[in-house]
C-alpha cells in the first residue's frame, strides 16, 4: 500500500461480498445487514462509485468471481462464511462478557457500525492504516456516526500494536476483549508481524488456537488456526493449534 493511498485489498473484499449478496441463499450465510451497509460505505466514502456497486451486484459479476474460482476452489463463498464466523465469535465473547472489540485491519468492514447499537455499552474499535482509516470515516460520517465506535488511523507495521492502544483514551487495559484480525496477518512478513504482537503484551495468557478464553482478558479471532497452525503474530508464548486438546474454533473454516 502506497503512503498516501488506501489498500486496494479492502475494496476488493468489500466488493467481493456485495457480489456474494447476489448469489441466492447466501443471505442464509452472511451477517444480517451486512451487503446493503458495505454498499453505502463504499460510495459515501469515495472508494467506489455506484456504477460499480450495481456491477458487483450483478449476476454476471456472480459469474466472473465463480469463473476464476477454479484457482482457489470455494474461495469466492468463502468470504461469507468467513465473515459469518467472525461475526458469531464476537457476539459469544460480547455475550460472554467482554466489554471492548478490536478489529485490526478492518478495511471497509462494516461489523462495528452495525453492532454497535445493538451493543451499546461495548466500544468497537478499529484500527487500519491512516489512509484507509480516513476514507473509511468519511462514509461513517454521512451514514451516521455511532457513539461506541471509534476508528484509529495507525500502521501496524511501523508502531506496536500495545503502543497503539495503550496511547488511545478509549482502550481499556483491564476490560475483557475480543480482537478480529481477520484476513490480516497473512499479509505481513515476520518482520511486520512481530510488530502486530497481540498475546503476550495485551493477554496474561497464550492464544490457544487462534482463540483464548474468554476468562482472560483478550479473546481473539483468527482463521489460520484453521489450516492447522498456531496463532502467527509473533508472540513470545506457545500457542497451541487444533486438535492438540486446546481450545479450538467452533465451526472455523480456512481464509
Amino acid at each position: 500500500m502506497r503512503e498516501a493511498k488506501p489498500g486496494t485489498t479492502a475494496r476488493k473484499v468489500a466488493l467481493n461480498i456485495i457480489t456474494l449478496g447476489a448469489v441466492p441463499g447466501m443471505d442464509e450465510v452472511l451477517p444480517t445487514g451486512i451487503v446493503d451497509a458495505t454498499a453505502t460505505l463504499l460510495v459515501e466514502s469515495g472508494a467506489v462509485g455506484a456504477t460499480a456497486v450495481r456491477w458487483s451486484r450483478s449476476k454476471r459479476m456472480v459469474s466472473v468471481c465463480r469463473a476464476f474460482d477454479w484457482m482457489m476452489p470455494g474461495q469466492f463463498e468463502t468470504f461469507a462464511n468467513r465473515k459469518a464466523f467472525c461475526e458469531r465469535q464476537v457476539g459469544e465473547g460480547i455475550r460472554a462478557g467482554a466489554g471492548q472489540v478490536l478489529v485490526l485491519g478492518a478495511g471497509h468492514d462494516t461489523m462495528g457500525w452495525r453492532l454497535a447499537p445493538e451493543y451499546s455499552g461495548v466500544r468497537f474499535l478499529e484500527i487500519d492504516h491512516p489512509a484507509t482509516a480516513r476514507l473509511k470515516a468519511k462514509g461513517i460520517d454521512a451514514m451516521g456516526r455511532r457513539a461506541n465506535l471509534y476508528l484509529i488511523p495507525e500502521d501496524l507495521g511501523k508502531r506496536q500494536l500495545v503502543d497503539v492502544v495503550h496511547a488511545s483514551e478509549v482502550w481499556d487495559s483491564a476490560a475483557p476483549t475480543v480482537i478480529v484480525a481477520e484476513g490480516l496477518l497473512m499479509y505481513l512478513p515476520p518482520r511486520r508481524s512481530g510488530r502486530c504482537s497481540i498475546s503476550a503484551p495485551l493477554s496474561p495468557a497464550p492464544v490457544v488456537g487462534g482463540l483464548s478464553p474468554i476468562s482472560t482478558p483478550v479473546r481473539t479471532v483468527g482463521l489460520m488456526p484453521a489450516l492447522g497452525q498456531g496463532w502467527p503474530c509473533g508472540s513470545s508464548r506457545p500457542v497451541a493449534s487444533p486438535g492438540s486438546g486446546a481450545l479450538a474454533p467452533k465451526n472455523s473454516v480456512p481464509s
